[in-house]
């Protein structure tokens, strides 16, 4: 393990007034993706689209990163050059989803475990040696009624601090998500909770596995009622209860944290992000952003679009969005500046 290289992308990936961008959705999901806005699937099109948001001028000053899938690793821009190499000119490390799904967790109805870590090893050398510089794995919490169950909670945490430890030992900085959904009606105490628990357990499995902490990121849920709920809370106070979450249960040492959006509207999870930065206290890590559909929901659809010009709306429409986040990073963004 290379601890000051680990170290040293990590503290890149969360450098000032920039963030992650997900582009690592998997092939079906991707597809889904166009098919809603009448593109016919196909690894063209996948490749297509991802390479237009790569080709975007200027977006490097908001996006120290992009997590690929393991298709998209392995695919070229429009003039020949492969995508890991086109990021890494620009300045923009290149990452990689190592996990291969969240399945049913057995005798444990409703709830589900990240499977992954059979050849996990294998492959993180050869992720590395296509220019990725660190990875990312998912875990899903689900709220329900019984759950989730301690025994969702351990296997989980167990699997991303084994993941990390590998993906540390093979180079690449390990992204921890453990993502509690917002599916259900649950209030945002219980997300408090639930996200409390989830937290607690991963960060002592990985001190127990060796994972150091300086050269890994977090991804985490902010603390949001369950979408079914009657009520919701403040803008203000999901910043507030995130916060208090997050320095209960998180290792200062952690040099950031890179929110997903998970399911929030594009300009919510703007200004929950920019709400923590603006905070009268300092935070013991940077707080960030890893965000997929916050970040290209508008740029898919208009991509999708005959005009002539879609490829540079599209691009307009990415740019906008990760320069709105980036402003987010020091509490600088407004309603205002969203046009």
């Amino acid at each position: 393990m290379d601890k000051q290289l680990l170290e040293k992308n990590a503290r890149e990936l969360v450098s000032p007034g920039r963030g992650i961008l997900a582009a690592d959705e998997s092939n079906g999901t991707m597809s889904n993706r166009l098919e809603a806005v009448g593109i016919k699937p196909s690894p063209e099109a996948r490749r297509a689209y991802r390479a237009n948001l790569f080709s975007t001028e200027g977006y490097e000053s908001a996006i120290s990163g992009v997590i690929l899938f393991d298709e998209t690793i392995r695919q070229s821009m429009d003039n020949g050059k492969p995508i890991t190499q086109e990021l890494s000119e620009r300045g923009v490390l290149p990452g990689i989803k190592v996990d291969t799904g969240a399945k049913e967790l057995a005798n444990h109805e409703g709830e589900k475990i990240t499977e992954g870590l059979d050849g996990l090893r294998e492959r993180c050398t050869e992720y590395f040696a296509l220019g990725a510089r660190f990875a990312k794995w998912r875990a899903v919490i689900r709220i329900g009624d019984g759950i989730p169950s301690s025994a969702c909670l351990y296997t989980n945490a167990h699997a991303l601090a084994r993941y990390s430890a590998i993906c540390q030992e093979q180079g690449l900085v390990p992204i921890i998500e453990p993502e509690v959904l917002m599916d259900g009606d649950h209030d945002a105490t219980v997300c408090f909770d639930v996200t409390s628990s989830i937290l607690a357990a991963t960060f002592t499995e990985c001190e127990e596995q060796g994972v150091h902490i300086p050269g890994a990121l977090l991804k985490p849920n902010m603390i949001i009622a369950g979408k079914d709920c009657e009520d919701q809370v403040s803008r203000e106070e999901v910043a507030r209860m995130t916060v208090e979450c997050l320095t209960k249960n998180v290792p200062h040492a952690l040099p950031g944290i890179v929110f997903l959006s998970g399911g929030q509207s594009d300009e919510d999870a703007t200004a929950h992000l920019n709400l923590m930065n603006k905070m009268g206290v300092e935070h013991p890590w940077q707080l960030s952003y890893s965000y997929g559909r916050a970040l290209q929901a508008d740029a898919l659809r208009k991509w999708s679009e005959n005009a002539e010009d879609s490829d540079i709306s599209s691009c307009s429409a990415f740019l906008h969005r990760a320069k709105m986040n980036s402003l987010a990073r020091s509490g600088d963004w407004s309603e205002d500046l969203e046009g």
